[in-house]
């Protein structure tokens, strides 16, 4: 018997497992359907896109996407202790400041940026050192670009002479502009949710950490979460759980187990014959996420990240962890409004010193840089449901990416905002001809074609167990489920906005508030200098 189950060690599994196991008196187990994060491409920053479509990742596929001429698109999500935060770029970002305020506008009280606030500063251990908006001593390393690549640099100075500011700290007191990202890195090595958390609890007596186990679904007595039933190899194995069992599966897994296991909209519920424990008809609904697409350019000068696997890389990186394999890929980038109309940024850039198509699957040999204008205030908004009762299925993914007009007309700007940077000097020495979408298309309308025929994920799905009190609402504000007792889901899932950025550190923050709210701990008080209240970070 555990006092808690946690089913997902990903960002917020891993985070939960370190806190709640802080107490010596509390037995936590902590449930992961991937394996350990031994995989050294795990642990080399720049060659992550090695780990998709392997054993490490769910390699998820959308349903044919109506806006996007009916493309199944490839949603990688990681299956391996640290989840997503073993297999991501590692930019640290944390979303703008208005997308917690409106979180607590929405009927959410305690998710206030002044309530969050000290939670990431409580994660975070800042190389750059403290200050009002951020933290050091805490388990997630976030430093500066060990070498940022001279593209990435020439990038910025390309923005700055477009017309943009400087931005040196995208979590700060202002979020516009263009700059260099911070990583989730320490001494050249990706530092992951795993190795920041769940790697130093390990160790503890009161924690027991299961991989290879696949949840099947949450045992109930009554209306209460009592255990977890999960496939470990040929074998089906049961574990209760005596106080909460909490699902941190993310914003597919944990809609799809709450629903196999009769938590979810009834009339679906019944159609694959599940016993209906609780109708909640906003489990897998409210899907968003960030589409983004890339402008390639052939590059000049042999300093891009076609030279990451050379034998003089590879050495550099061994003797010393620097050089190019620290890079994230996406070094560099921005924030900007597609228009004055915008009270926040929704266009966020991503630029990396190399070949931005088809998430790193698709090789060239010749030098290139990339261009990645992401929406990142998408208004529509699509769904996970059940293809069966099996829990080895996947669900049906469906993002309904540009379902409304106003995120493909963002997103037009976007790239139109991307060919007037990549036309600044700061970039001619390093600028040969555009590979994507090409010179011949200069008009909205083939913008709009190129968009529908090129956009992708970047990673950040969110939503379907959204916290709030409306019908459509899964968790409340303390992020336990509507109408049963003992559950609570602690991911990305809970949030009822899509937060304007990457989104791991945020997720970080969730998971660290959940754990003072189960612990039942006063949360934490924000200091924020009253000057400052109204800028955006």
């Amino acid at each position: 018997m555990y006092d808690y189950i946690i089913v997902g060690a990903g960002s917020a599994g891993c985070v939960l497992a370190n806190r709640l196991t802080e107490d010596p008196s509390v037995k936590v187990l902590l449930l992961e359907a991937g394996g350990a994060d031994s995989r050294r491409e795990i642990h080399i920053p720049a060659a992550f896109s090695k780990l998709f479509q392997t054993s490490c990742d769910w390699a998820y596929f959308t349903e044919a996407e109506p806006q996007l001429e009916n493309r199944k698109l490839y949603w990688p999500r990681g299956k391996v202790l640290g989840g997503s935060s073993s297999i991501n770029a590692m930019i640290y970002i944390r979303g703008n400041r208005e997308d917690y305020d409106q979180w607590a506008a929405l009927g959410n009280p305690g998710w206030s940026f002044a309530d969050v606030l000290p939670y990431f500063k409580k994660s975070q251990n800042q190389e750059r050192g403290p200050s009002e908006y951020h933290g050091t001593g805490g388990p997630l390393n976030v430093s500066d670009l060990r070498s940022a690549n001279p593209l990435s640099l020439a990038f910025v100075e390309a923005a700055v002479e477009a017309g943009f500011t400087r931005n040196s700290d995208f979590n700060a007191a202002s979020q516009e502009g263009f700059g260099t990202y911070q990583v989730t890195q320490q001494n050249g090595r990706r530092h992951s949710a795993a190795n920041a958390y769940l790697r130093p609890a390990m160790g503890r007596p009161n924690l027991k950490v299961i991989t290879a186990g696949h949840a099947s679904g949450i045992l109930f007595e009554g209306k209460r979460a009592v255990g977890v039933s999960f496939q470990e190899g040929e074998s089906n194995r049961q574990e209760r759980a005596d106080r909460e069992v909490i699902l941190c599966a993310g914003a597919i897994g944990s809609p799809q187990l709450l629903m196999l296991s009769g938590i979810g909209p009834g009339p679906q519920l019944r159609t694959f014959s599940i016993p209906v424990v609780c109708d909640l008809p906003g489990v897998g609904r409210n899907l968003q996420d960030h589409p983004s697409v890339g402008l390639i350019y052939q590059c000049l000068e042999p300093v891009s990240l076609a030279n990451a696997e050379s034998l003089t890389s590879l050495l550099r990186y061994m003797c010393f962890k620097n050089g190019l394999l620290t890079s994230n890929v996406g070094e560099a980038g921005g924030f900007v409004k597609s228009s004055s109309a915008c009270p926040t940024p929704d266009i966020q850039f991503h630029f990396g010193p190399g070949y931005f198509k088809n998430h790193g699957l698709e090789k060239i040999k010749e030098h290139a840089f990339s261009f990645g204008p992401t929406l990142v205030r998408p208004s529509s908004k699509g769904s996970i449901t059940l293809k069966s009762s099996n829990p080895l299925d996947s669900p049906r993914i469906l993002a309904n990416y540009f379902a409304d007009g106003r995120d493909l007309d963002a997103m037009v700007e976007g790239i139109k905002v991307a060919r007037a940077i990549s036309r600044s000097s700061a970039l001619a020495r390093y600028r040969g001809r555009e590979l994507f979408p090409g010179d011949d298309i200069q008009s909205d309308a083939g913008f709009r074609d190129y968009a529908r025929r090129i956009t992708e994920t970047l990673y950040h799905p969110v939503g379907t167990c959204k916290m709030g009190t409306d019908a459509e609402a899964v968790v409340d504000s303390e992020l336990r489920v509507h109408g049963v007792e003992g559950l609570r889901v602690v991911d990305a899932s809970i949030m009822p906005i899509v937060p304007g950025g990457n989104t791991n550190a945020p997720t970080i923050m969730v998971a660290e508030k959940a754990a003072d709210l189960i612990k039942g701990g006063r949360p934490r008080a924000a200091t924020i200098p009253a000057a400052e209240t109204q800028l955006a970070i």
